[in-house]
């Protein structure tokens, strides 16, 4: 490689992880232009194989994305992983409440993908929490819509949308980019409406 170390490393790991997709006919794909901040919804989340799936794409495209867990979880020995994976800590007893201080995170740093689950299970639901679409008004951040498609064997995101704040709008916008993508087990698959 003729750029720095890392960013070779970083080469070398997307196009493995695109290899490794494409080895069981995966394809990757993406809206062009990736904004700096985004609120990153999956869905559907029916199988544990998502994970793996969503991992690979994850590498594949380079996304810097984090994800939240308690504070509990970040004590030694593993809260140095569990930071190095992209996890950021939270104090459920703030009093600014999760969204606050999930906003915060966004006002504070130039970069910032943040991965929430809006069904918050492999299991059936009624519907989606709305917590992820708090966030992204309270933000200003568009939504980004990932997904981990078995029938076309694709995966990725499927557009970066900006709420409306009218939540009926914006949950038929996020409900008609999804239409059609089927997880493993699409039985399990939520409706996309609000559960709360």
């Amino acid at each position: 490689c003729t750029t720095s170390s890392s960013r070779c490393a970083e080469s070398m790991l997307k196009a493995l992880a695109r290899a490794l997709l494409g080895l069981f006919g995966w394809n990757v794909i993406e809206p062009p232009e990736r904004p700096t901040h985004a609120v990153i919804v999956g869905f559907p989340h029916t199988s544990n194989w998502d994970g793996v799936l969503a991992l690979l794409t994850k590498v594949a495209l380079g996304l810097p994305a984090n994800w939240v867990g308690k504070d509990t979880l970040f004590c030694w020995p593993i809260g140095g992983i569990m930071r190095w994976l992209g996890g950021i800590p939270i104090d459920r007893s703030a009093p600014q409440g999760f969204v606050a201080q999930m906003a915060a995170e966004f006002t504070s740093r130039p970069n910032f993908l943040l991965v929430m689950a809006p069904e918050g299970t492999r299991s059936l639901t009624k519907g989606w929490k709305s917590g992820f679409y708090r966030i992204a008004r309270e933000a200003n951040v568009p939504v980004a819509l990932a997904f981990v498609d078995y029938a076309r064997r694709e995966a990725g995101i499927l557009a970066y949308l900006s709420m409306t704040g009218d939540p009926a709008v914006d949950i038929a916008a996020i409900a008609a980019h999804y239409e059609g993508r089927a997880g493993k087990h699409p039985e399990l698959a939520s409706p996309i409406r609000w559960l709360n």
